[in-house]
C-alpha cells in the first residue's frame, strides 16, 4: 500500500528536495504540493493525504494555523512540521495545534524517512528529549487551559507510565524502571492515548506537562 504525502513549503527548491527524498521510496508518493497554508488546507481536503509535510513560516497563512485547521477538520491526516530550529516557538505551537512531530530542515534524508514512517505508525517522531526541552522552554510562559480532571481517568500505573514518557524515557527504559515488560508499557500507552483521546505519544507528552503531571524543568 502506497502512502500519500502532501508537501507544503513556500520555497520551490525545498519542495523539490522533499519530493526527491519521499519518492526515493517505493511505498511513498507525493500527491500534491502547496506554497502556503491556505493551499495546504484546500489540497488536504481535496487529496486526503496520509501525511502532510508542513513548513511553519510561510506567507498568506503560516503552517501553525494550517496545521490546526487540518488536524481539526481531517483527523485521519497526520502533520509533520518542518522547521529551521529544533527549539522553535512555531514548532511548539504546531504540536499544540495537533502536529505529530517536527523535523529541522537540514535533517539528513534518512532521518526524514524514519520520521515519516514513525508518524504514520503513531510513534513519537521527535526524540522525547527534544520534545521535553521544547516544552520546558515555552510551556512555563504559555500555559493553555487543560482539563486536569482528565487525569482522574488514568490508573496510578498509567500515570506512572505517562510521567516517564514525558520525562523522555523510551519504552524499554520505562519497562526497566517499573519492572514490567516492554509490551506492557505499549499496552499502557495505548490505553492512555485512548482514555485521553490523544493522537499519539507526542501529544501525551504535551498533555503531561499541561496537566501539571510533569513540571517544566523537573
Amino acid at each position: 500500500m502506497t502512502t500519500r504525502i502532501l508537501l507544503c513549503d513556500d520555497q520551490q527548491l525545498v519542495r523539490v528536495g522533499l519530493r526527491m527524498i519521499v519518492e526515493s521510496q517505493d511505498d511513498l508518493t507525493v500527491v500534491g504540493e502547496a506554497g502556503n497554508g491556505e493551499e495546504a488546507i484546500a489540497l488536504a481536503h481535496e487529496l486526503q493525504p496520509d501525511l502532510v509535510l508542513m513548513d511553519v513560516r510561510m506567507p498568506v497563512l503560516d503552517g501553525v494555523a494550517a496545521t490546526g485547521r487540518i488536524c481539526a477538520e481531517l483527523p485521519d491526516v497526520r502533520v509533520l512540521v518542518i522547521t529551521t530550529f529544533d527549539l522553535d516557538e512555531y514548532a511548539y505551537a504546531a504540536l499544540r495545534g495537533g502536529a505529530s512531530g517536527f523535523l529541522v530542515k537540514d535533517a539528513p534524508s534518512e532521518e526524514m524517512l524514519v520520521a515519516i514512517r514513525g508518524v504514520l505508525r503513531g510513534d513519537s517522531m521527535v526524540s522525547p528529549s527534544v520534545t521535553r526541552r521544547l516544552l520546558d522552554r515555552y510551556l512555563a510562559h504559555d500555559r493553555a487551559p487543560v482539563d486536569v480532571a482528565k487525569l482522574g481517568v488514568l490508573t496510578e500505573r498509567e500515570k506512572d507510565v505517562l510521567g516517564l514518557v514525558a520525562r523522555g524515557l523510551s519504552n524499554g527504559e520505562i519497562a526497566a524502571k517499573l519492572y514490567i515488560g516492554e509490551t506492557t508499557v505499549k499496552t499502557h500507552l495505548g490505553r492512555i492515548l485512548s482514555k485521553l483521546q490523544l493522537r499519539d505519544r507526542v501529544h501525551a507528552v504535551v498533555f503531561a506537562y499541561e496537566s501539571g503531571l510533569v513540571r517544566p524543568g523537573s
